[in-house]
């Protein structure tokens, strides 16, 4: 009876050994957590809805295919509206409560806020900013940017303005419309900077708001100045409400818009007033034939989605979630911050199914794109109208 209990006591202590020891090795988790702060109902909430939706359809899409090195990801999203202190309560809530492993944001303002607290946790961060501040790796180094930053849209407009001047005798004069936020601001200093090195005239500034119900009396003291050219970082419906005033005041001047402010909905908006409006596009939306696109468009069949009137914010969405679930790919089993870091850091040349140019980050760099296409509206629709250009 003593040898067996002996036995009995030897063999508890060596399965509390192995159990110990298999406990103490990290699992790995067995769902990739991304975290969502989107703006359904606040003011940009027109082109930051389809483009949550094209999020959540590329993950579904993902989760379809069999996840992401076997595992499923699940989207764990708050609306904001695009007030800076909500995103923040969103932020702290996918961090501390919900574990997110990654966060894909929205708004200028609210993703430079957040910058020292995604530093400080380590969480890799995309949003639908392009603000040149959030690819400045020292201060925001768990920021990721696939879109071209805005300040090289206003160089890249710029330049092509530049390039197409005729005149000799005097330089080309051109006026900035924004809205008072950080988004709206974000390119100006730099647009600034630029024309005064390359020689152009920035004749006026004028803020619009994103809400705006009109801006003739921005547009009559642009006129004023004798602008040839506009240029525009506002999203659609204040874009749409400036063409159509443009119109009805008579105004004889070229507008560009950069990336927020050109998709279908504007000319679904400005009607006759969009045409000849040219517009960047770091995101391509008008070709479906583009292999990114026609895998887009099959998904959306398969599953009776209609998307008519907001691909191009859609396709942002989706393009968006592909380049960071390509990084949590690289990180294999370990889904730490810096790890997830250190595999969207190793993406050189992604092909995004030519959504957007070869997309590249590496340790110094987080702004995966730098070059884009210019469209313009010809005949009530977009057409490109350069291949992939940048400013130097």
């Amino acid at each position: 009876m003593k040898n067996l209990y002996c036995k009995t006591f030897l063999l508890a202590i060596v399965l509390a050994i192995v159990f110990s020891a298999g406990c103490s090795k990290k699992e790995a988790p067995r769902e990739i957590r991304i975290g969502g702060i989107f703006d359904l109902t606040g003011a940009t909430h027109e082109i930051s809805v389809p483009y949550s939706d094209g999020v959540r359809k590329y993950i579904d899409y993902v989760n379809e295919n069999g996840g992401i090195n076997g595992r499923k990801v699940r989207l764990i999203e708050m609306d904001y509206a695009y007030l800076i202190p909500r995103a923040k309560m969103a932020y702290e809530r996918m961090v501390k409560e919900d574990k997110v492993h990654v966060i894909l944001g929205w708004g200028t303002g609210d993703t430079e806020h957040l910058r020292p607290l995604i530093a400080r946790d380590r969480i890799p961060f995309m949003s639908a900013s392009y603000s040149s501040r959030l690819g400045i790796i020292e201060e925001a180094p768990y920021n990721f940017i696939i879109g071209v930053t805005y300040s090289d849209q206003m160089r890249t407009v710029l330049k092509h303005i530049l390039d197409q001047w005729k005149e000799k005798a005097r330089k080309p004069r051109v006026a900035f419309i924004y809205s008072d936020t950080e988004f709206g601001k974000s390119p100006i200093a730099d647009g600034k900077v630029y024309a005064a090195a390359h020689g152009i005239d920035i004749v006026a500034e004028e803020i619009v708001p994103l809400d705006a119900r009109e801006a003739k009396k921005q547009l009559m003291r642009i006129k004023e100045n004798k602008a040839d050219y506009v240029v525009i970082q506002e999203t659609t419906w204040a874009a749409s409400v400036i063409l159509k005033n443009a119109r009805e005041l008579g105004l004889n001047i070229t507008f560009f818009g950069l990336n927020w402010c050109a998709d279908e909905k504007l000319i679904a908006l400005a009607g006759e007033a969009a045409e000849g409006y040219i517009g960047t596009m770091p995101i391509l939306f008008t070709d479906m034939h583009v292999p990114g696109v026609a895998e887009i468009m099959e998904y959306n069949k398969r599953k009776g989605i209609d998307i008519e009137g907001y691909i191009s914010r859609y396709i942002c969405g989706w393009a968006t979630a592909r380049v960071m679930l390509e990084g949590i790919k690289r990180a294999g089993d370990d889904l730490s911050g810096v790890s997830i870091k250190k595999g969207l850091e190793s993406i050189r040349d992604f092909n995004t199914g030519g959504i957007t140019e070869p997309v590249t980050f590496t340790a110094t760099d987080h702004k995966g794109c730098k070059k884009l296409r210019l469209g313009q509206v010809i005949r009530g629709k977009w057409q490109s109208i350069t291949d992939y250009i940048a400013a130097e």
